[in-house]
């Protein structure tokens, strides 16, 4: 089924009657150019920056009050749904920040509240209650989710994992790794197709804007709407894109359908092939970071022999060089001696790594077959430290690989705590996420690089997402090889920064492997913070209580739908 869907980006102010005309007029601006379902920004009655709590309480809506009507009007007039986003006054005592989809009727199909609430909106607002439901409509299943709630994986996977095919994104961000990241990698994560919609202009009113500026540490002129609103197809591509300032209205032709084919092109599915069993800490109550911190500087590197190059020799190399973390693409050989199927390294064991870190502190990973098992391994020069099996199963292996681990193993060393995420487990973002809840400072991904976005966006999200260093090793292909991801000291708002602020919050920078052997600095130590401002840790404010969709069995997931 093909759906013409549109991404509205406006500014909104203090003045509501304002904000609505300037919806109305952009939806029918939309409509005019054929769109049947339309996406608008958060926040759209008021600007999101209040005096105190009973002055966002006053500014709030109601679902019979003008602003969310005058608009149901205009979907019914036209026989579309339209996605709004607002402040509301619910009638329990909370004021939430609310997606609300009105369907082709004017009625109200369901409405979202914001889960994961970002610095002062928690001074002001509620988070929410209850899941987010995935609502059943002629046009596909649709679920909605607002802002911060992408920033991290958990709510737009609740809604893929309850069959959710086309997600609804309200976004209020000055942030350039909005558009650049956090919207796009929930498409290819998940598999679906994405609608954002961002605002333009200030994000704060007038008279506040220059003291909120100064608090947070950016320009006045940064403290605007990035824009960039957009629509995602499930492989990740960007189909349509608004300019970063000025209203706009995106439009495109979505084929719904492309949402339920989920295998990679080797065969894999990443969602059936979810584990839910596994994932239990995720939904558990926050318990905070334990361990201490890691070094603040780490010199590592990837290995990613490309035809005829020498695995071991690389290994070697970049020990030579300084490295104290090595990382070997996943099977860069057999245990037993032969030379895998696709090229390169020569055969080696763990004798020879042992040799290769000989009279070093430094930690070489790698992954090998083990029997029915892949198995990630990290060894010094006094042997092995830690032993991890692939988790999740993978297409590539179906014809050995029979059985699975149950855990991931973090382990202290020299300069900090390290996880290895084994192969096809680096699809999976509960991976990650269980290591950073057991206080991983770095993850080394023995890997093979199979599809366009394995590494920007989806790995480069991992780190993101979790505040996880990560090395990140394959043989290189059309799609790239390793990366190696150092996180930034520069990361909380409302905190001092080294370096002035240049639009971007949480997106780290990789260094992306050239060559057989690349090396770059990681900083165990940021690991540590996880606070992307004042009161909203991107680990530990995860949307555990209402998530309990992700570690149910395949065929217990979706009892949130709704029909339409």
């Amino acid at each position: 089924m093909t759906v013409r869907v549109a991404a509205v980006q406006l500014a909104a102010t203090e003045d509501v009657e304002e904000n609505l005309a300037a919806a109305v007029r952009l939806v029918s601006d939309a409509v005019a150019r054929g769109a049947e379902l339309v996406v608008l920004p958060e926040f759209g009655n008021h600007v999101s920056w209040y005096t105190d709590r009973a002055h966002a309480r006053r500014m709030a809506e109601t679902l019979d009050g003008p602003f969310v009507t005058t608009l149901a009007e205009l979907a019914a007039r036209h026989g579309i749904h339209l996605m709004v986003n607002c402040t509301l006054a619910r009638a329990d005592g909370r004021t939430t920040g609310t997606n609300v989809l009105i369907g082709p009727d004017g009625g109200v199909l369901a409405t979202s509240d914001k889960q994961v609430l970002m610095g002062s909106e928690r001074d002001h607002l509620d988070p929410a209650t209850a899941p987010s439901p995935v609502v059943e409509t002629p046009l596909g299943r649709i679920g909605l989710y607002s802002c911060m709630d992408g920033v991290i994986y958990e709510t737009p996977r609740m809604l893929a994992v309850d069959g959710a095919q086309i997600l609804l994104n309200s976004v209020n961000s000055f942030a350039l790794d909005e558009a650049s990241l956090h919207v796009p990698v929930r498409a290819v994560e998940n598999g679906v197709w994405v609608v954002a919609a961002n605002k333009v202009g200030p994000l704060v009113p007038d008279h506040s804007i220059h003291a909120v500026a100064a608090g947070v540490g950016v320009p006045v002129d940064m403290l605007h709407g990035a824009g960039e609103s957009q629509i995602v197809a499930p492989d990740g591509t960007v189909v349509a894109i608004a300019p970063r300032a000025g209203e706009a209205v995106v439009v495109a032709d979505i084929d719904v359908a492309l949402a339920d084919a989920k295998a990679r092109p080797d065969g894999t599915d990443p969602m059936a092939g979810r584990r839910p069993e596994l994932y239990r800490p995720i939904v558990e109550a926050p318990r905070g970071r334990t361990a201490p911190a890691g070094a603040a500087a780490l010199t590592a590197a990837v290995v990613c022999p490309g035809p005829g190059d020498d695995a071991l020799a690389g290994l070697r190399s970049a020990v030579a060089g300084g490295a104290r973390l090595v990382v070997l693409p996943e099977l860069a050989a057999w245990s037993d001696g032969r030379v895998p199927a696709a090229g390169g390294a020569g055969a080696f064991g763990l004798a020879d790594v042992v040799e290769a870190l000989d009279g070093t502190d430094a930690v070489a990973v790698w992954s090998e077959r083990d029997g029915g098992t892949h198995l990630g391994l990290a060894a010094d020069a006094s042997g092995v430290v830690l032993r991890q099996p692939q988790l999740h199963a993978s297409a590539r292996h179906e014809d050995w690989v029979c059985e699975l681990g149950d855990s991931v193993t973090v382990v202290d060393v020299p300069w900090g705590r390290l996880a290895v995420v084994v192969g096809d487990d680096a699809l999976y973002p509960e991976t990650f996420r269980l290591a950073a809840l057991a206080d991983a400072d770095v993850v080394a991904v023995p890997f093979t690089t199979t599809a366009a976005r394995d590494l920007d966006l989806m790995l480069l999200e991992r780190a993101a997402e979790n505040r996880l260093n990560l090395a990140v090793a394959s043989r290189p292909g059309p799609h790239g090889a390793g990366m190696l991801v150092g996180l930034s000291s520069d990361f909380t708002l409302w905190a001092s920064w080294a370096n002035p602020f240049a639009g971007v919050i949480s997106r780290p920078d990789p260094v992306l492997a050239r060559a057989p052997v690349t090396s770059a600095v990681l900083r165990p130590a940021c690991a540590t913070n996880r606070m992307v401002t004042r009161g909203t840790d991107v680990v530990d404010g995860r949307p555990w209580d209402l998530a309990a969709v992700l570690v149910r069995p395949h065929a217990a997931a979706g009892p949130s739908r709704a029909g339409a």
